[in-house]
């Protein structure tokens, strides 16, 4: 989804930058492009805000099973650093998602002053 964000988004920049297309349409499919975006944006954000409290919660188990002595507790931080590494990889990922989806907000401002240039009307 990275990669598809990605080159999509530099599509548009391109595709802002001529002056012989239909923006009516380009608006359109910008919209669609847009919701399967933010679709997939609410979905990671969901994802890391669960690893995030099971990270949280493990973490909290551990240094409760140390503070009683009790041998699970080696067990528990096996379990947090597993957590820990798979919470980084989706925080970044979230995190180009966020980044991404609000740049191409300011594309549609952009859509939408050239549809204005050139006497559309929303």
């Amino acid at each position: 989804m990275e990669k598809r964000i990605l080159t999509y988004r530099k599509y548009m920049d391109e595709l802002l930058l001529r002056e012989d297309v239909d923006w009516g349409q380009i608006r359109e499919e910008h919209l669609v492009q847009v919701g399967f975006f933010q679709h997939e944006r609410l979905i990671h954000l969901i994802v890391t805000v669960v690893f995030a409290l099971f990270t949280v919660l493990s973490i909290g188990m551990a240094f409760l099973l140390m503070a009683q002595g009790t041998e699970g507790a080696g067990s528990w931080l096996f379990v947090v650093a597993a957590f820990l590494i798979l919470l980084v990889p989706y925080v970044r990922h979230y995190y180009i998602l966020e980044n991404e989806v609000q740049k191409m907000y300011r594309q549609y401002d952009e859509i939408i002053a050239k549809m204005g240039k050139m006497g559309f009307t929303l």
